[in-house]
């Protein structure tokens, strides 16, 4: 693994066995849940057969960038502000700062010039979503784990899973609006896997079939898998299965 900053965001490359002039590059976010780092991503996900560069890059508030007083301040704000204080700054922050750190990977990664593929899960699906309805690149196929389609149904799957209750107002409201995908959907117009764990909260299952039926997107259930999928467990070697022959037959070329 080849581990750097680009344009200001943390990354972990893994390169194909063997680069040309064009080679394809894939580029996603990992969860906050666990596999919860861009190492750990990669570890999960390696798509070890794909002649791709896969590239992993960390998350704003995770990792390198937490903010002074660790995790402990990043819960402290989830708990006044869920949307407003962590899921709207994390997808902007990313989102926003994918351009750069793309151009500067293609510059810095031998032959990393070739057609390019998303991905992420959870919080990090949110992020490849919102890039891939931006179309600030253009993005050959996305695929997307354990995904936040909607950002409404997922406040309300931490209210069950925390025992707290969310104020919506009317600027979180408008921020859920905006990461509603399955609204969205007329903006995600490149190929879109869809990998879903059987076991994982109805937050992320309707949403997925959803956005599945709407968009004619690819849709793989996981049987026995919840939310997350650590490295080295099944679970991973299922969705990096499903990534890795997506990509393969969508990066040709």
């Amino acid at each position: 693994m080849i581990e750097g900053i680009a344009a200001g965001v943390p990354f972990v490359a893994v390169p194909p066995s063997a680069t040309g002039e064009r080679t394809a590059l894939v580029v996603g976010w990992h969860l906050m849940d666990a596999p919860a780092s861009e190492r750990a991503m990669a570890e999960a996900v390696p798509m070890a057969g794909l002649p791709a560069w896969r590239v992993y890059l960390g998350l704003p508030l995770t990792g390198a960038r937490l903010p002074e007083g660790g995790y402990d301040e990043v819960f402290r704000r989830a708990g006044e502000d869920a949307v407003l204080n962590v899921f709207e700054p994390v997808t902007e922050q990313a989102a926003g700062e994918f351009p750069a750190a793309l151009a500067e990977l293609r510059d810095r990664l031998p032959g990393a010039s070739g057609p390019l593929g998303v991905f992420g899960g959870s919080a990090g699906a949110l992020v490849a979503l919102e890039v891939l309805a931006r179309g600030d690149a253009e993005v050959a196929a996305a695929a997307v784990a354990s995904p936040v389609v909607q950002l409404a149904p997922m406040i309300a799957a931490n209210e069950r899973r925390f025992g707290v209750t969310y104020s919506w107002t009317e600027r979180s409201r408008a921020v859920a609006a905006r990461y509603d995908y399955v609204n969205r959907a007329a903006e995600l117009t490149a190929p879109l896997l869809l990998v879903a764990g059987a076991g994982d909260d109805i937050a992320v299952r309707e949403p997925a079939a959803a956005l599945h039926e709407k968009l004619g997107a690819d849709l793989v259930t996981v049987e026995g898998m919840a939310h997350e999928f650590p490295p080295g467990t099944p679970e991973a070697a299922r969705v990096d299965a499903a990534f890795t022959e997506w990509f393969a037959r969508k990066l040709r070329g």
